[in-house]
């Protein structure tokens, strides 16, 4: 998998945000501008920094994300795998604000019964939010779960929190970046899709998900009622005025298959009756010319068009006179071909023979 992400770290940020004596709906996670934890972290950096850039990027994460975020009590999930103990949910909430010159708000926090009457009574007065950051500017990348607390973080929370989110974290969480890809892929979205229409499309596939037809169940009762009507169609007796008895449709194709033989015969007749007589075929090659018309008729026309006359053979040789029995006689059937061929009289053809 692509990392185009900077490198971040995880941290409890332990700016606590009091809560006051009621479970209120919205609360807010982090305060804009720059902010230190109560123990002087980040180490090195003059604090936290959540901006508009900041808030942009946590605002397209959540609204990516399938799960809602997580309120435990004293970040108890982090300590889960090496105390042993439970980590019930105080609450949960999916949408996230930004507010300009104030800061990241979550809108529809729901509380447990149980995490709702602990607020009341001021058992747990304040929010402590777990984010990431970039090491190198303190720039807050990403918002991971809150916890109600009464006191601040204290050292060595930190690498605690990193180790337990490299564990289950690291490596799940898809770059951004690389599931927009897939997603503008999947909705057949332009490569320059923006988040915005992301999230557009898919409100769009939602609400078709959201209808009867879009579900499973949907579709199933749409291809059962389709299966009906083929079912009721095939099962339909058919209407002989719509139809053509087998027998009689043979009869018809066979009769314009020999109608076309027909009309072919009579064309190719039409062109070899001229070729014959001005001499651009050959008699002895009448019966070849036949054969390429009724398999190739375009041929044998775009032939005779080129073929050029030959005047000898367009009359009688013997000016018409019978020509003499005494040479015909002499001169085999190829040879009277082949002088036909040559324009010569037979008498030429048997002294060229001779010599």
């Amino acid at each position: 998998m692509k990392n185009k992400n900077p490198p971040s770290t995880v941290a409890l940020s332990a700016q606590l945000i009091e809560l006051g004596g009621s479970a209120p709906s919205e609360i807010r996670l982090l305060p804009a501008g720059t902010f230190k934890a109560r123990d002087g972290r980040p180490p090195g950096l003059a604090g936290w920094v959540m901006n508009a850039a900041s808030a942009e990027a946590l605002l397209s994460a959540g609204a990516l994300q399938a799960d809602k975020y997580l309120i435990d009590y004293d970040h108890q999930t982090l300590y889960s795998k090496t105390n042993g103990q439970q980590a019930p949910a105080a609450g949960w909430f999916s949408a996230l604000a930004w507010r300009p010159d104030d800061g990241l708000y979550a809108t529809d926090v729901e509380w447990t019964a149980a995490a709702q009457a602990s607020i009341e009574a001021k058992e747990y007065r304040y929010i402590s939010p777990v984010l990431r950051y970039n090491p190198g500017t303190g720039e807050v990348t990403g918002l991971l779960m809150a916890a109600l607390v009464n006191y601040p973080a204290l050292d060595g929370l930190t690498d605690l929190a990193a180790a337990h989110f490299d564990v289950s974290l690291q490596g799940s969480i898809m770059d951004q970046d690389e599931l927009l890809e897939r997603l503008r892929y999947m909705l057949n979205l332009p490569t320059l899709a923006t988040v915005g229409e992301v999230l557009a499309e898919l409100d769009k596939l939602k609400a078709v998900i959201s209808t009867p037809e879009g579900t499973t169940a949907g579709l199933a009762a749409f291809i059962a009622k389709q299966a009906e009507a083929m079912t009721a169609l095939s099962a339909q007796a058919p209407d002989p005025a719509l139809f053509v008895p087998v027998t009689v449709m043979a009869s018809l194709q066979a009769e314009l298959a020999a109608l076309a033989v027909i009309v072919n015969t009579d064309t190719i007749n039409k062109l070899l009756a001229p070729a014959l007589a001005d001499g651009r075929l050959n008699p002895v090659q009448k019966a070849w010319a036949e054969a390429l018309g009724k398999t190739d008729l375009a041929s044998l026309a775009t032939y005779l068009d080129t073929a050029p006359p030959i005047a000898a053979l367009a009359g009688l040789q013997t000016k018409g006179k019978a020509p003499d029995e005494t040479l015909t006689a002499v001169l085999s059937v190829d040879e009277k071909a082949v002088a036909a061929q040559l324009g010569l009289t037979d008498a030429q053809m048997i002294k060229h023979r001779s010599e």
